[in-house]
């Protein structure tokens, strides 16, 4: 086994607020999530769409489960993004032809419950998706009165128009700390060794959001949460359009103001790169070589991970909290697709990450390389 890298420490944003301590999913029932979908099932086309509650299963087990109900191959179920196994969680997966309605109207069996169903033309694909709505129940948290009024707060400090960091949570990298470093030995091995496909692909993907979160941490460290660099690849945020900055010292106000986002590398072949030379291109060039790595060694790999741009900070959306019960508070919020609900978690807790929670994005959660399969921006 590979020696796990260094921990990247994240900077907390609300350092100054006091958090809510507590413990998080004492059950399943105190974590859900439903999907926000890109688009709704038309009611006309091939393929049937199945909108389904899970609980305690994997994404790929429940898909296996309605597919065998359905007499379809499990393999060509679609779905949007992976869903937590540990959580109450909704979302869509489409079923190929023969499919027909009636084989999974009333389905509810092994922890799977379909809701409602819809014909579509296509198939799901992932990353078609909008965001995911998270309801999290946080317990042991003394006077629950209390834990609203600084969880209110804390919430306030990230709802900002610049956003919060879109950090990887700690889990993503493994219970030991090392699936980055088991990444960075696929890499060194141009992409051979660590099992099938779908585990390396897994390793890799961990080691992107390793390099991600370092990253973004020396970002904020030094100040440039929402400043722009010259050759930084900037994303509007209501169009998830992409350009380099050429004039940082008119981009960086539309960073303040929400407009934008500076977007973190997902090493990979296809990942758009800040030009050769630029103050942004330098940062990333000196990340990579921490780790004894260039740009060119993802070539081997680019069918596991061709690589993307990450936005560095998402908006919170409708974010409240309330009494759940004694010594339990209700956090409410809605976050784009592929953030991690533990980015917030973290904050409002002020634990350490590991024992926050081991929820990832919604979209693709798990400590192992067994739990997750398509991870956003991989």
């Amino acid at each position: 086994m590979a020696p796990a890298l260094p921990a990247t420490p994240l900077p907390m944003m609300t350092a100054a607020l006091p958090g809510i301590g507590g413990r998080l999913r004492a059950t399943d029932d105190d974590f859900a999530v439903e999907e926000v979908p890109a688009y709704v099932p038309t009611g006309e086309g091939d393929h049937l769409w199945v909108w389904i509650e899970k609980r305690g299963l994997t994404t790929p087990v429940a898909a296996t489960i309605v597919a065998r109900a359905a007499g379809v191959p499990a393999r060509d179920v679609g779905w949007a993004g992976m869903k937590d196994r540990h959580a109450v969680t909704r979302q869509w997966l489409s079923l190929p032809p023969p499919a027909r309605p009636e084989t999974v109207d009333g389905l509810d069996r092994d922890g799977v419950k379909v809701l409602a169903f819809s014909r579509h033309r296509h198939k799901l694909r992932t990353g078609h998706l909008a965001g995911n709505r998270f309801v999290l129940i946080v317990r042991d948290v003394g006077d629950e009165l209390v834990a609203v009024t600084r969880a209110t707060a804390i919430l306030a400090a990230l709802t900002t128009p610049a956003g919060a960091p879109n950090w990887y949570g700690e889990q993503r990298f493994g219970r030991g700390g090392d699936n980055a470093a088991a990444g960075l030995e696929v890499i060194r091995r141009g992409g051979r060794g660590s099992g099938p496909p779908r585990q390396r692909r897994f390793l890799v993907s961990a080691l992107q959001s390793y390099l991600f979160n370092r990253w973004l941490a020396a970002r904020i460290d030094d100040g440039l949460l929402t400043t722009a660099l010259v050759g930084d690849v900037l994303q509007k945020r209501a169009t998830g359009g992409q350009f380099v900055s050429t004039e940082p010292d008119v981009d960086g106000p539309r960073l303040v103001a929400g407009e934008l986002t500076a977007t973190g590398p997902m090493f990979g072949a296809a990942m758009r790169s800040p030009p050769d030379g630029t103050a942004a291109h330098l940062r990333e060039a000196t990340l990579l070589a921490e780790v004894e790595l260039d740009a060119a060694a993802f070539r081997a790999v680019a069918a596991l991970a061709p690589g993307t741009r990450r936005a560095a900070t998402i908006v919170l959306g409708a974010p409240a909290a309330s009494v759940a019960g004694p010594g339990a508070v209700r956090i409410e919020l809605t976050l784009p697709s592929g953030a991690y609900a533990t980015a917030v978690a973290r904050e409002l807790m002020k634990l350490p990450e590991a024992t926050a929670t081991d929820e990832a994005t919604g979209d693709a959660s798990g400590a192992d390389a067994g739990d997750v399969d398509d991870e956003p921006g991989a």
